[in-house]
């Protein structure tokens, strides 16, 4: 697949996957630095590969930061505090309770369309899930949802 804008990257492509393709095109432009005579066969790099590694830099930061708000309710359900996970963020504890319920509030937007149009299986959060993860903002910057079973946090 050529890359040369990040909308060339399928949405659903794993992270590892451009990682890898940004790292081959990245190699080949680290050795145009090698001498002409380097003694060993290998691929130079040209315009492609230094478009690739841009478009590709820019999916993978996009990806990273769509996930952000996952990432919280990640931390937040199995039992993190508001001050932790902010601190992961190096953000305060109500900046990332705005993360959060921005991105419950577009999954939410997103099952409501996707059950408007009939999908079988609507993606997002559905009223309960959403309300559940609101729940969550609500708690204080050193309050937990609580621990899983067995205690472990």
């Amino acid at each position: 697949m050529e890359v040369r804008r990040p909308g060339d990257v399928p949405a659903a492509t794993p992270l590892a996957w451009q990682i890898e393709k940004h790292t081959e095109h990245n190699d080949r432009l680290m050795n145009l630095a090698l001498p002409a005579d380097f003694p060993y066969d290998v691929q130079r790099g040209d315009v492609g590969d230094a478009l690739a590694v841009i478009a590709l830099r820019e999916s993978i930061c996009r990806d990273i930061e769509r996930g952000r708000g996952v990432r919280v309710r990640e931390a937040m359900e199995p039992g993190a505090t508001w001050r932790e996970v902010a601190d992961a963020l190096d953000v305060d504890p109500e900046e990332a309770r705005e993360l959060l319920r921005e991105w419950t509030d577009m999954q939410h937007d997103l099952h409501r369309r996707d059950v408007a149009g009939g999908r079988p299986l609507p993606l997002g959060l559905d009223d309960d899930r959403h309300a559940a993860v609101l729940a969550l903002c609500e708690l204080g910057d050193d309050e937990t949802a609580g621990a899983p079973a067995g205690g472990v946090r």
